[in-house]
């Protein structure tokens, strides 16, 4: 790491401690409700979301389909109504016990909800849609986001191949409310993206190990928000089991010192995955106690872990495709 007045001045260029030390630059967090979860402002949507966004992977990992659905209106329930889905989670089994949790009571019309397209032509994309709306049981979706933009080419196959155009047409249908991407690979493939469309939204890493290597936060994270893009921030334990994740499990921070960090950041909201109620309720005590980190103290966090945080080492999603989709692999001709 450089020394100290270095690291000082990339913190105030970057804006990272400036946006902490002042509540995220417009008193974003700065009452927690005694009930329910703060939320902030999506990027310029109009829409406002909670800070916490219950991820659609590790729901549908949950075995039990009545459990899984209790928990998400647990969830609802507590004032976290950002819902993160994506069309290949679990070949599909995830949108559809979300769905089944959304049609009981009516809790559709209490979330925000969010899911995935995976192609990237035109005719893949309108099924990609179809299939998300049969399994969420809906009828629009509030933000559709391209998945796993982490290849070079991605952000050229979108537009070349017809994907986007497909989804501006949903779009204009009011099938889909707003337009994002995601990812997970690289800042460089991130900021081709956002020259290729007016995004609504961005989702990509946002933890204590990302500011020392490919940093999202320090490349992406200011271009988004000086375009006012949404940015959603995912990966904060590093992977792995929720509430045990690498993180924690390798000693590099606590479960409450990731979640800190990334919710000090100037982002709309953080997708945690949670597989059981004692995980919602720890993300929920989490977030309902968050202070934003002072710049001291975020000096402090980065300076202990960067001893193992520079060669990518607990950012495998970056630095290797262990975690690429198994359908990207194939789209991209690395597996069949």
């Amino acid at each position: 790491m450089s020394d100290s007045n270095d690291t000082r001045r990339d913190f105030l260029r970057t804006g990272v401690a400036t946006a902490a030390a002042v509540g995220l630059a417009g008193g974003l967090d700065a009452a927690q409700p005694a009930a329910g979860l703060a939320t902030r402002p999506l990027g310029k949507t109009g829409e406002k979301v909670s800070i916490l966004c219950l991820g659609g992977w590790h729901i549908g990992d949950v075995k039990d389909t009545a459990e899984a659905v209790k928990i998400m209106h647990a969830a609802i329930d507590e004032g976290l109504t950002f819902f993160d889905n994506a069309w290949d989670y679990h070949d599909g089994g995830s949108e559809e016990v979300m769905g089944k949790a959304l049609a009981e009571g009516k809790k559709r019309d209490k979330v925000f909800l969010m899911t995935k397209n995976c192609a990237r032509d035109a005719q893949g994309t309108r099924k990609h849609l179809e299939d998300s709306l049969r399994r969420l049981k809906t009828d629009r979706i509030d933000l559709w986001q391209f998945h796993e933009i982490n290849y070079d080419n991605d952000p050229d196959w979108v537009v070349e191949r017809g994907a986007l155009a497909a989804a501006l047409e949903a779009q204009k249908a009011g099938k889909v409310r707003f337009i994002g991407f995601t990812g997970h690979k690289s800042p460089h493939i991130h900021k081709l993206m956002l020259d290729r469309h007016k995004w609504d939204t961005v989702q990509m890493p946002i933890n204590v190990c990302d500011w020392h290597y490919r940093s999202f936060v320090k490349e992406v994270v200011p271009e988004a928000n000086k375009r006012e893009i949404g940015v959603i921030g995912m990966k904060s334990l590093g992977g792995g089991a929720q509430g045990k994740g690498r993180f924690p499990t390798e000693k590099v921070c606590t479960v409450e010192e990731a979640r800190r960090y990334a919710l000090s950041q100037p982002i709309a909201s953080l997708v945690v995955g949670i597989d059981s109620m004692d995980v919602l309720k720890q993300d929920i005590a989490n977030a309902r106690a968050f202070k934003p980190y002072t710049e001291a103290e975020l000096k402090a966090l980065l300076a202990r872990v960067a001893p193992v945080a520079g060669d990518g080492r607990h950012e495998r999603f970056k630095s290797t495709q262990q975690y690429d989709g198994p359908y990207h692999q194939v789209q991209h001709g690395l597996k069949e």
